[in-house]
């Protein structure tokens, strides 16, 4: 080989070595801080580099590591276990000196630690995270932020290494103090909405369920709890005002709160799609899913059952009651049921949601404010749409009540109504003394009068029963005419009728009401095709004057009505009366 291509061959390292550093280099360029920007991303000039798991590597070593390009354009490096080192390159204009808010915006993060270098030289270090308490970080915020001292010039960078057992989501901004603080009023008030939205539902929930005792209102506030907990954890609002300093919340939070709803969905799926065709296989097995989800929460909550397991385990548990209730839902659907649709819409909702978080997670899409929250804004979407399920399947069950409230009334009104006159019948009119004849004493008599018809034998006979049954039906119409709306009219069968009159002052009162009805039965009945004329001969007994009983009274005045009826027809008879009270036609 000749010697001046040797000698180039020689070099082709070191050539290639130059070229690769230009490389990255390029790819690595600083962020230049110029100052007119109020809130600046850092995410395109990151580049990253990740430790080998059980190890932690010193500023000074991982300087000396080589860092690449981060494998997605949307502050996000997926799941992983090992920590992951962010090297920030940055060039400050004299105009963007000064103090600057590093804020890392997605409160999970477990363990993140900040480096401010200059010249290569760690000048100033600061410990974030949700291992501490938020009293123990630097500035008390939801998330991770530090306010950075920066001076002009190109000689000083970012170092932050990040290690979490979830999702490595880091949209890391820059911020003028005045845009931080804007942004972070600006959260606390879309957290407070929305947070009092859901206590607003769980509220209104479980005073439904102290009132109805219906237990899906208990099974919905499971449910929805579990959510509202998640996001508060999810969103820092936790650790933040509800848990400050305690370690155990922080770290379980987040799983203990995804089990609880999912628990809860278990059991609200199963109850809201349950029906006369629901296979009692499918609530067995929600019933089973519930219990599973309880037992590994309580596992959880014991320390037995590892975060990242239950991280894998949520993933996937969180879908499966809604594929569960799917085929369900879809029957209901088909059947035109509002549930049905609306369980559909819900899961449509939660499916989006999901996909959203996978596709974040994985650098398929930005991270930014709509896919942030896009799982809390789905949670609360289908909150609502499953307070609605509460609403339909209460209607469902008071229309049913109302049905089954008809159906009896129906059956009653079989039982103790005359089908012909529409009357009470005799089990109607004992169930009437039964109730009225306890209330009766000196001052307020009842007053039984049995009723039967001169004439109506012939006209049945010489017309036929259709007629007769007209005739009948037309004197029914004239008693209930006759009386007050509080007394009442029935019907023995045949031609024989009773007329029950309460409240009445005195005997004379009850006389007058009797003579009453002969006098309005002195008109004649035109019916279609007849004109006749029909008669009463009216026994009458009083309580508790002639007796306390129903059946006496009844039997008192059956007497008393055939006795005029042996008198010559046409009369009013008082129960063992010493002779019958005779109306003077005169009078009538």
């Amino acid at each position: 080989m000749p010697a001046p291509f040797a000698r180039h061959l020689t070099a082709l390292p070191w050539v290639l070595g130059l070229w690769l550093a230009l490389l990255g280099v390029a790819q690595a360029a600083p962020l230049t801080i110029d100052g007119r920007q109020g809130v600046l991303p850092v995410w395109p000039a990151v580049s990253v580099s990740f430790e080998e798991a059980g190890t932690e590597r010193r500023v000074d070593e991982v300087l000396r590591q080589s860092f690449e390009p981060p494998p997605s354009a949307h502050a996000t490096l997926g799941v992983r276990p090992e920590a992951v080192w962010l090297r920030v390159p940055l060039s400050v204009s004299p105009e963007a000196a000064g103090a600057w808010v590093l804020d890392i915006d997605h409160p999970p993060l477990r363990s993140v630690d900040l480096y401010l270098l200059r010249e290569g030289q760690v000048q100033q270090r600061w410990q974030l995270g949700n291992r501490l308490a938020v009293s123990d970080r630097p500035l008390r915020t939801r998330g991770h932020a530090a306010i950075v001292p920066l001076v002009a010039g190109d000689s000083q960078e970012l170092l932050v290494r990040v290690q979490t057992t979830g999702a490595l989501i880091l949209p890391i901004t820059l911020n003028r103090a005045a845009a931080f603080s804007e942004r972070e009023q600006s959260e606390q008030m879309l957290q407070g909405l929305l947070l009092g939205l859901g206590l607003c539902l769980i509220i209104y929930s479980l005073a439904q369920w102290a009132a109805t005792r219906e237990t899906l209102f208990l099974k919905y506030t499971l449910m929805t709890f579990g959510s509202l907990m998640f996001s508060v954890y999810f969103f820092g609002v936790g650790a933040q005002y509800l848990w400050p300093g305690s370690q155990w919340l922080e770290v379980r939070a987040g799983g203990l709160a995804a089990l609880l709803a999912t628990t809860g969905s278990f059991l609200f799926i199963a109850e809201a799609l349950s029906g006369p065709d629901t296979s009692r296989r499918f609530v067995r097995a929600m019933q089973a899913g519930a219990w599973f989800t309880a037992c590994v929460a309580a596992l959880y909550a014991l320390g037995v059952v590892d975060t990242r397991v239950i991280s894998g385990l949520v993933s996937v548990l969180g879908l499966v009651p809604a594929l569960m209730g799917m085929r369900g839902a879809v029957r209901r659907a088909r059947q035109g049921d509002p549930i049905g649709f609306t369980f559909l819409l819900a899961w449509t909702v939660y499916f989006v949601a999901t996909a959203i978080v996978i596709l974040v997670i994985n650098g398929r899409l930005p991270v930014n404010f709509w896919t942030q929250h896009s799982f809390q804004f789905g949670a609360t979407l289908d909150m609502l749409l499953f307070m609605r399920v509460l609403g339909l399947r209460l209607k469902a069950q008071h229309s049913a009540a109302l049905n089954m409230a008809r159906e009896r009334d129906t059956l009653r009104s079989l039982a103790y109504t005359d089908p012909l006159t529409g009357l009470s019948n005799r089990r109607g009119i004992d169930a009437t003394l039964s109730a009225s004849l306890p209330h009766c004493r000196g001052d307020q008599l009842m007053a039984v009068y049995l009723i039967d018809l001169d004439g109506f034998k012939p006209i049945n006979d010489q017309h036929g029963h259709e007629m007769g049954d007209q005739l009948l039906i037309a004197v029914a119409r004239r008693l209930r005419e006759c009386m007050r709306a509080s007394d009442v009219v029935g019907r023995l069968g045949g031609d024989e009728f009773v007329v029950l009159a309460s409240g009445l002052r005195n005997e004379l009162q009850a006389l007058t009401i009797g003579e009453h009805l002969l006098a309005s039965f002195q008109a004649p009945f035109d019916l279609p095709g007849l004109h006749c004329h029909v008669g009463l001969t009216i026994g009458y007994a009083l309580a508790p004057l002639d007796g306390v009983e129903g059946s006496n009274l009844l039997r008192a005045a059956d007497a008393a009505m055939y006795a005029g009826k042996q008198a010559g027809k046409g009369r009013l008879v008082r129960a063992q009366a010493t002779g019958p009270v005779r109306l003077d036609p005169a009078n009538a």
